[in-house]
């Protein structure tokens, strides 16, 4: 049996010094050194030949030889021979010129020091140090720029995009070098834009710029453009909705740069991705204070209920970042909840959450797990949320919604929760659906049980949720890959929308706020046309709207508004501190009343009679109007 070979020793710091990037460039640099000072003779004496006889002189190899050794071994000590020159970049050249000014000065130094039949005047000595300083660091550029013609005979043009690059700033010229560069990268910058006239007919890597954001779809035609890319990472949200929707006039695909805040290092080609719907949403970067929401979250046990869902998980991943003593996720979907394990256990190895199987509507099931955790928050997402659906099966959303929700409060109150928040929707507001109306229901059993509980009792509301479970957004995208049509239920349909970190972040922010009973409602900005979504989605898909993918009517679905509201009628609003968070004036709710209600749509709900358990809902909820369209 071979006996195994032991690890080779580590080399001594100085040998390694030894093991050059590129011995080639250490040789010539000696040439360069010699060849200053022969240059330097000749600008002295203007004669070749006496030129020439000066250097073979011992005092010049002399001090030729000093030059080498103090060039060279600045440059090994300071690690000048690591660099990879052929994809140098400023920082590189910034560190060779300081060893050269540095060597340069050593040279003076012991030039002055020497025994004076060996030494030259300070002027030769400089001059020499100058000369050498400069053709070491052309040597690099020379390079670089053999490299790049190199690679640039090498790339076959006609398979590359053509690509417009929106924005002439530094992120457009760094995309240019990372293009240059990295042959990965089959495009080939036709023409940039931008809005600062003074930049106009200038170039970047001799390709010019040709004009502004409102020339893009004449310029997409001129230049044959294939795709245009937004490189404007500094740009607000309205500069960049307005540029995108400029470049979706000419049927190009469109790339976007991230903020500056989401790049890292210069690899910015890494960072481009395709403009998404949420780019289309007209508004700024959430501010959160951080403080508050970590002084109700850092070191307490915190619940969510529904946690595996796109609210739910989303509000996880926020509240592990602000270092929970334990996460309990609770959900009835193992599928979502083991998703949402997995990736925080990868996240925070060091503090898993922990995960548990189980509905809001067994009351014994939640009566073990308060005992068991005492959580201190409760953010309660479980919900069933799909008009259509609870249209046609109302006795789940009695069940799942509305006794689900009673015996999630009953039981904080019970095991003294600090804080109880539930996530409501707008669809709670004046409903035309059961889903809405109990949504409605769960936001009177949350102000009621304020009532008679020290535990504060508050409900968040907000519109939809882009990309979430059962949201247009995944529906359309699927519609657009199997070539259409996209269907629309109502040309004139709005609703509000916004992300889902956005939502999750406003949550936990409100409820920073609480005090008990209110009802908080998010700001979500301007409606939005479903038929507009659904357009601006197909161009971004690289389609043109009603040519290659049509779009169709289909109607209203049992229960579905034109419109969605995020106040009643008989709720006043109020701000808080934060500019996209304001509060629902509470409205009286007779709990007893309430209580009464519900016994009696809990039996409805038994008899699986649809009619019945609807008509129970509008006892209950009188600003349900089930035939409202």
């Amino acid at each position: 049996m071979k006996k195994p070979q032991s690890r080779p020793k580590t080399r001594s710091v100085f040998l390694d010094h030894f093991v050059f990037r590129n011995r080639t460039l250490l040789v010539m640099d000696i040439i360069v050194i010699a060849a200053a000072y022969f240059v330097t003779f000749f600008l002295a004496i203007e004669d070749w030949s006496r030129a020439y006889g000066c250097l073979i002189e011992t005092p010049t190899i002399i001090a030729v030889g000093i030059s080498i050794v103090l060039f060279i071994g600045t440059m090994l000590l300071m690690r000048i021979y690591r660099i990879l020159w052929t994809h140098g970049g400023t920082h590189d050249y910034l560190n060779i010129a300081q060893a050269c000014a540095i060597a340069s000065m050593l040279v003076l130094i012991v030039n002055i020091f020497m025994i004076k039949s060996f030494s030259y005047p300070p002027k030769i000595t400089l001059c020499a140090a100058f000369i050498s300083s400069a053709g070491i660091l052309s040597l690099r550029m020379m390079t670089r720029a053999a490299y790049n013609i190199y690679k640039g005979s090498t790339i076959v043009v006609e398979d590359r995009k053509r690509l417009m690059i929106v924005g002439a700033g530094t992120s457009a010229a760094v995309i240019m070098r990372d293009l240059y560069s990295n042959e990965n990268l089959k495009y080939n910058v036709v023409c940039f834009v931008d809005d600062n006239k003074q930049k106009h007919n200038a170039t970047i890597g001799g390709v010019k710029i040709c004009g502004d954001r409102y020339d893009i779809p004449r310029l997409a035609k001129t230049y044959a453009v294939d795709e245009i890319l937004i490189a404007i990472p500094s740009a607000t949200a309205s500069d960049r909705k307005k540029i995108i929707e400029i470049c979706n006039e000419t049927g190009c695909k469109v790339k976007i740069l991230p903020s500056v805040d989401q790049m890292i290092g210069d690899d910015l080609h890494m960072q481009m991705r395709s403009v998404q719907i949420e780019d289309l949403l007209e508004r700024e970067p959430i501010k959160l204070n951080n403080t508050e929401i970590e002084d109700y979250i850092k070191e307490k046990v915190i619940l969510v209920t529904g946690g595996g869902g796109s609210i739910g998980s989303e509000l996880c991943r926020q509240i592990m970042r602000f270092n929970p003593e334990k996460l309990v996720i609770l959900d009835i979907y193992e599928n979502n909840a083991y998703d949402i394990q997995m990736e925080l256990n990868r996240l925070y190895p060091q503090n898993p959450p922990e995960i548990i199987i189980a509905s809001v509507r067994d009351r014994d099931r939640l009566e073990d797990i308060f005992s068991k955790y005492r959580p201190y928050i409760v953010f309660h997402a479980a919900a069933h949320k799909h008009v259509p659906l609870m249209e046609d099966s109302p006795q789940e959303a009695i069940k799942n919604n509305v006794i689900g929700t009673l015996n999630v409060t009953q039981c904080a109150d019970k095991y003294g929760v600090k804080r109880f928040v539930m996530i409501s929707t707008d669809k709670a507001v004046n409903p035309t659906n059961v889903m809405g109306a109990t949504k409605r229901i769960c936001e009177m059993i949350v102000q009621s049980a304020q009532k008679a509980s020290k535990t504060e009792f508050v409900a968040v509301r907000f519109g939809n949720v882009l990309g979430s479970n059962g949201s247009v957004i995944p529906l359309f995208k699927r519609q657009i890959e199997e070539g259409g049509p996209v269907t629309v239920t109502d040309k004139r349909i709005t609703r509000f929308f916004m992300t889902i970190p956005e939502a999750a972040q406003l949550v936990l922010q409100s409820a920073g706020y609480a005090k008990g009973g209110e009802i908080f409602v998010l700001d979500m900005g301007e409606p939005v046309k479903i038929y507009d979504l659904a357009k601006n989605l197909i161009r971004l898909s690289g389609y043109k709207p009603d040519e290659d993918i049509r779009i169709e009517e289909c109607g209203l679905r049992p229960g579905e508004k034109l419109y969605e509201e995020l106040l009643m009628n008989e709720e006043g609003l109020t701000d808080t501190s934060h500019n996209k968070i304001f509060i629902g004036q509470p409205i009286d709710v007779d709990r007893d009343q309430l209580m009464a209600y519900i016994k009696e749509l809990d039996k409805a709900a038994e008899t699986n009679d649809n009619e019945l358990i609807k008509s129970t809902i509008e006892k209950v909820v009188p600003t349900y109007n089930r035939k409202k369209a």
